[in-house]
């Protein structure tokens, strides 16, 4: 039965990555940013239905002007849920860039990717967050810099929240929360030592996949400056989205 499943859905799935790449390299340098930001939207959306993800938004998300939104980090589908309620830059590791695929539309929906180990890639990313926030983007940022099951959130790091408050950008926490039939779930999580392909196996045989996306108050608002450092806002967040992990379902 789970091969069944499988193969319905990688068949949907490749289907939507073909459109995506058509899309991307095609459409995409035609339309305008507004344009692109509503397919951005319903591809990301329709993906995760390929996916058998469904998602739940609770809160209040930002969805005009410029924004930071900071979530924890359980696989890479947190970038097309993230995409599928508001169009977003993301801060991404350089090594997504070579995924098959996935890697080419991340990156063609303006992903930022950061070289780990260089001594300028702080430098160079910061201008850019700044550039978009500019061009009053979201943008999104996985601080713990790795996945883990979605059980709980690691430390946070922190050179990057530098930029929102220097352009006194709102920063808004956001909690991915991972459930399958209806339980607390890290089944979906891309942990460890598991591949890519693994991982995509996985999700496509899985069945009750659902993700509550919990938007939380901002810890500032837009234009006012902040008192708190780096590293106090980072253990404001990080608190925040604990919270949200460790709470019951309903």
């Amino acid at each position: 039965m789970r091969i069944m499943l499988f193969s319905i859905r990688v068949f949907f799935l490749i289907l939507m990555l073909a459109f995506g790449l058509v899309t991307t390299s095609l459409l995409y340098p035609l339309l305008k940013q507004s344009s692109r930001d509503i397919i951005t939207r319903c591809w990301s959306r329709h993906l995760m239905k390929v996916c058998g993800v469904r998602i739940v938004v609770e809160g209040q998300p930002i969805l005009k002007g410029a924004v930071m939104w900071v979530a924890n980090h359980v696989s890479w589908i947190d970038i097309f849920i993230l995409n599928s309620c508001r169009t977003t830059s993301f801060i991404a590791k350089s090594e997504i860039r070579s995924w098959p695929v996935i890697g080419w539309l991340v990156a063609s929906v303006g992903t930022i990717f950061i070289e780990r180990g260089q001594r300028h890639a702080i430098s160079r990313v910061s201008k850019s967050i700044l550039g978009l926030f500019g061009n009053g983007a979201c943008v999104g940022l996985f601080p713990e810099g790795t996945t883990t099951d979605g059980m709980d959130m690691r430390s946070l790091h922190t050179s990057l929240f530098e930029p929102p408050l220097r352009a006194m950008v709102p920063i808004q926490p956001v909690a991915l929360v991972f459930t399958q039939h209806g339980r607390r779930s890290g089944a979906v999580a891309f942990v460890g030592e598991q591949t890519l392909v693994n991982n995509i196996w996985h999700l496509l045989s899985s069945r009750g996949v659902l993700v509550y996306v919990r938007f939380l108050e901002p810890l500032n608002q837009p234009g006012v400056p902040v008192e708190a450092t780096r590293t106090e806002i980072a253990g404001e967040i990080r608190t925040a989205i604990i919270q949200e992990l460790k709470k019951e379902l309903a």
